[in-house]
């Protein structure tokens, strides 16, 4: 365990009340962030309120989910708590059936087997945080009840991926046993493959990087199988500290979740913001899947979003599917900048300066090799968010992590037996995406700007021990199965994984049978822009007002 993150500061809603009606998982998840983030939240709260989130009614749930900004002539019903506009949370009544509907179940576990239940209540955790998002930019119309049932398994649905337990849908990921536990592991850069010689031969200096072949024909053959069998005789806490001092995504995997260590994300308010522009400016620094899809929410919301990238370095998401990076980044403008020229550099700053908000997801000390701070930019009245593995602070501030390696440090993983193995897709990214985006909203409502500290791991963390949890795969249970307990382990709700026909799964649980729905995924509206697309227009225009437009609560 890390040493403790310092208590955040009084969060961006302080002062601020949030209503409630009924309950879901989904609803306490979506409670406990508020508070986090320094809302007052209560069934009747005295005073003025921002909104209530009811789980007490339900919608139709095959509202097709946004692609594109949304409608500015839809408002949210007015609600009988001093006029506060509702927001309807669509969430089911167990966490076992919001996770059978996210389509990230049907991603979970063997690919012969059945679908797996997760431990906590991840899909009920995405849930809660686009629920916030939506009622902190009230005046549009919500998008929660559509995305969170296919964020967490639209990647692997454009990509055409399926469970492949022990490995992780992407192939990317594995959990290897030690004398005495497990090695998370993600091989998922060219660099990675490169580092494993000098993990396996003792040489903690990475001086050992001329490819796999260096470690014999075992390693370059199958490294997955070199390394396990390496690990076999060894001591994890030796082997996860040699990993991580050659910076590979590495992590021991605890045998159930974790303690919360912080919130997930911690708050540093700044100096004041211009509240008089009429649309946001985000600038996004961010790549792959966390800070992407927190981009992609505040465009759906009404914001301008600006990507920037190296132009020797671009978002690896490129090489992926491309409609998945379509879906994410179209209508964002596309700046490419070489991050070695004073020049660009300073075209950077510029563009910063302007920006309402700044997304990024780089270890701190890469940005002030560049000259960025974001203590200045915050104190000036702008909104940073910081998506890193393990948050900026602290001993773990420079450590790396992928969506995977970094949920099963937080314990979100399921078991076949005694083995770990990943939930979901890569399922910490688009969970500290929602939680990022959901916090970039509850600082828009700040008369100053704010510094936010969102960690993967301690997001993951949230979700592993949120309450409402059903029965979920523990060390010698299988994670397919019969009623148990929670992830905390006090009793839970009863759940199990049923076959419902060739093939097809559901969960029942003591309120029903919920069918495991298979990923799923939006349409893009429109390709992505090609790298640098707009570099020219957007940097000639922080000399006027192509980048002045932006606004306070809605947007856009």
């Amino acid at each position: 365990m890390t040493e403790p993150a310092p208590p955040s500061e009084p969060g961006p809603l302080v002062g601020r009340a949030v209503g409630l009606a009924g309950t879901a998982p989904a609803l306490d998840c979506a409670r406990q962030l508020l508070e986090s983030l320094g809302a007052t939240v209560a069934p009747q709260p005295p005073g003025p309120v921002l909104g209530v989130l009811d789980a007490s009614t339900d919608q139709d749930p095959g509202a097709a989910p946004p692609t594109g900004p949304r409608p500015r002539d839809h408002r949210p019903p007015a609600d009988q708590i001093n006029g506060a506009e509702r927001i309807v949370v669509r969430a089911q009544a167990s966490a076992a059936a919001d996770w059978a509907r996210s389509g990230a179940m049907a991603l979970t576990g063997p690919a012969e087997g059945p679908p797996a239940l997760a431990p906590g209540a991840p899909a009920s955790a995405l849930a809660g945080a686009l629920a916030v998002f939506d009622l902190l930019t009230a005046g549009d119309e919500p998008i929660a009840h559509s995305l969170s049932a296919c964020l967490l398994g639209e990647r692997a649905a454009l990509a055409g991926l399926s469970r492949q337990a022990p490995r992780s849908v992407g192939g990317a990921f594995r959990a290897l046993r030690a004398t005495d536990g497990w090695l998370g592991l993600s091989l998922a850069r060219p660099d990675d493959i490169d580092l494993l010689p000098a993990l396996m031969s003792g040489e903690p200096s990475g001086a050992e990087r001329a490819g796999p072949e260096r470690a014999g024909p075992e390693l370059a053959a199958d490294p997955w199988l070199a390394l396990s069998a390496w690990l076999a005789g060894r001591e994890l806490g030796p082997a996860v500290s040699r990993a991580r001092l050659l910076g590979l995504p590495a992590a021991a995997v605890p045998p159930s979740p974790v303690p919360a260590r912080r919130p997930p994300v911690v708050c540093a308010p700044g100096g004041p913001r211009d509240n008089h522009r009429t649309r946001l400016l985000v600038v996004d620094l961010t790549s792959l899947w966390a800070g992407p899809l927190c981009a992609h929410l505040l465009g759906l919301a009404g914001a301008r979003v600006v990507k920037v990238e190296s132009l020797g370095r671009p978002d690896g998401a490129r090489a992926g599917p491309p409609a998945f990076f379509d879906l994410l980044h179209a209508g964002h403008l596309s700046v490419a900048l070489d991050f070695g020229s004073p020049a660009d550099i300073a075209a950077l700053r510029r563009l910063l300066a302007r920006a309402d908000v700044v997304l990024e997801a780089s270890r701190p000390r890469a940005l002030r090799q560049l000259g960025i701070d974001a203590e200045e930019y915050v104190a000036g009245g702008a909104v940073w968010a910081s998506i890193t593995a393990y948050g900026r602070t602290g001993e773990d501030a420079q450590r790396i992590g992928y969506g995977d390696d970094v949920a099963a440090a937080a314990g979100l993983v399921a078991h076949c037996g005694q083995v770990p193995y990943p939930v979901g897709d890569a399922i910490a990214d688009p969970l500290a995406g929602a939680y990022a985006a959901a916090a970039v909203a509850a600082a828009l409502l700040s008369p100053r700007g704010q510094l936010l500290d969102v960690s993967m791991y301690d997001v993951a963390v949230a979700a592993a021990g949120a309450p409402g949890q059903d029965a979920a795969g523990a060390p010698g249970q299988d994670a397919a199965g019969a009623p148990g307990q929670d992830a905390a382990g006090a009793p839970g709700q009863d759940a199990a994984v049923v076959a419902t026909g060739p093939g097809t799964w559901a969960v029942r649980t003591e309120d029903g049978i919920t069918p495991v729905s298979p990923p799923r995924a939006r349409r893009p509206r429109s390709a992505a822009a090609r790298l640098g697309q707009h570099t020219r227009s957007v940097l000639d225009g922080l000399g006027g007002g192509a980048c002045a437009p932006r606004g306070r609560r809605a947007l856009g």
